[in-house]
């Protein structure tokens, strides 16, 4: 072979997962026509059917209520820039498989191809230069921070392919401050959520053939900042890692035949309680949960609903909000969900809906306490409409049964005629894949 034919054959090499990619770019757009055909046919159905509760691109696009400011610490040291992010592509045989068929997608099994990393390092000035590489493991110090006392936290966001062929994700500046807070209570370094954001953007931007071609699926993106300080001790980490995975994932939950779920709600677990991290997206919250969502899984129930107080408050469905629609005693329809006292995460979809809910004008939204004695009540009185959970990885869940103090409470959810939770869910998803031209979504060039 001669030297000009090795080269040729080198550059061939190098690039065959990019000529791969192309052409199974190719064959998705030639079949993804049928299905914006069918997806234009359906939002006018969907328009027609429920069009006084519409939501539009003049919805104001801010907070329910202003976020908690996030304060860098004075000695924090110099800020990662987006500007400044490398890349290393992945060689053709660090190539992850991918699915054959996106309808059929887990939750949380498959990655993408690269992911970003951005290091920080007190001792060298503050946050490194960030960087995207192919999907690795990581390799840290056997007394790093995050082995020994959870010193980290996460956040869960999603990337969805509209109707139009764009990639858009929801509402990243309450991600990034939500992930800052965590990250002041943890005593990890803050950093600069919008510069992230791009650097997160340019991540999907590499990988966005993975993003799924269907409307029932999408790309899961799981920023996570943990403390590698290789020290022994209580205290706060001098080195940490702040990375980002993707996965392509389809429905959160396994329901029954009707679409929703059943809970178990044990008032002898709780979740979290006043002063706690209830409202911050640690992983310390979550350990403590899988043994009783074991239980739950025993007893033939889907999710456990976690209660708190003598008065057996409300507070999330499993890793959700949870939102009651009912009569109140003045016969009116009203949607409620529990305030953020610190108990509960403050969730990007549950103020989605509360503002989003608002504007419609059809009902009353509160933020109120909820008790499972009111729901009883309510349920006995026939004023009980709907319950359902709502977050990012399942956007809304409905819920038809609860398991409570030995007995078994059926919900009427899935038996309106025309439920507001799937309402909700409809005009959520129409603004993450593009439907409705909205603020809350920002377009991935």
């Amino acid at each position: 072979m001669t030297t000009k034919m090795a080269i040729n054959a080198k550059d061939i090499f190098r690039n065959q997962h990019r000529l791969i990619r192309f052409i199974a770019q190719s064959i998705r757009l030639c079949s993804n026509q049928s299905l914006k055909a069918a997806q234009a046919a359906q939002q006018q159905q969907q328009q027609k059917s429920a069009a006084d509760f519409q939501i539009t691109a003049s919805v104001d696009a801010q907070y329910t209520s202003a976020p908690e400011p996030v304060k860098h610490d004075k000695d924090l040291g110099h800020q990662f820039r987006a500007s400044q992010l490398s890349v290393r592509l992945a060689a053709p045989e660090q190539l992850q498989p991918k699915p054959d068929n996106d309808g059929e997608l887990g939750f949380g099994r498959l990655f993408t191809d690269h992911m970003l990393k951005i290091y920080y390092h007190k001792s060298l000035g503050g946050w490194q230069r960030p960087e995207i590489t192919p999907l690795e493991n990581l390799v840290m110090h056997p007394a790093a921070k995050v082995l020994h006392y959870a010193v980290e936290l996460f956040e869960g966001m999603k990337a969805y392919r509209g109707v139009d062929g764009k990639i858009r994700i929801f509402r990243p500046d309450m991600n990034m401050n939500r992930m800052n807070l965590a990250a002041q209570r943890s005593g990890l370094p803050t950093f600069e959520g919008k510069e992230f954001v791009q650097c997160l953007s340019r991540l999907i931007s590499i990988d966005s053939e993975w993003v799924p071609h269907t409307d029932t699926a999408s790309l899961y993106i799981r920023p996570t900042l943990i403390g590698i300080d290789p020290t022994l001790g209580v205290a706060s980490s001098d080195s940490a890692l702040l990375y980002t995975i993707l996965s392509p994932v389809g429905s959160y939950f396994k329901t029954g035949s009707s679409g929703a779920v059943s809970l178990l709600a044990d008032p002898s677990y709780v979740r979290a309680w006043p002063g706690g991290v209830g409202n911050r997206k640690m992983g310390s919250n979550y350990a403590p949960t899988i043994n009783v969502q074991k239980e739950a899984a025993a007893r033939g129930l889907q999710q456990v609903l976690w209660l708190y107080g003598e008065d057996h408050q409300l507070t999330e469905v499993g890793t959700m909000n949870i939102f009651m629609f009912y009569v109140n005693d003045q016969g009116e329809q009203v949607l409620v969900t529990p305030p953020l006292s610190g108990l509960i995460l403050p969730g990007i979809t549950r103020d989605s809906i509360l503002r989003m809910t608002r504007q419609w004008g059809k009902f009353k939204v509160s933020e109120a306490t909820i008790t499972m004695p009111m729901v009883c009540e309510l349920l006995n009185q026939g004023r009980l409409l709907e319950l359902f959970g709502a977050g990012t990885a399942c956007v809304v869940s409905p819920v038809n049964r609860i398991n409570y103090l030995g007995q078994d409470l059926y919900i009427p959810t899935m038996e309106q005629e025309k439920p507001v939770h799937e309402l909700i869910r409809e005009s959520l998803t129409d603004i993450q894949y593009g439907r409705v031209d909205h603020p809350w979504s920002v377009v991935i060039d």
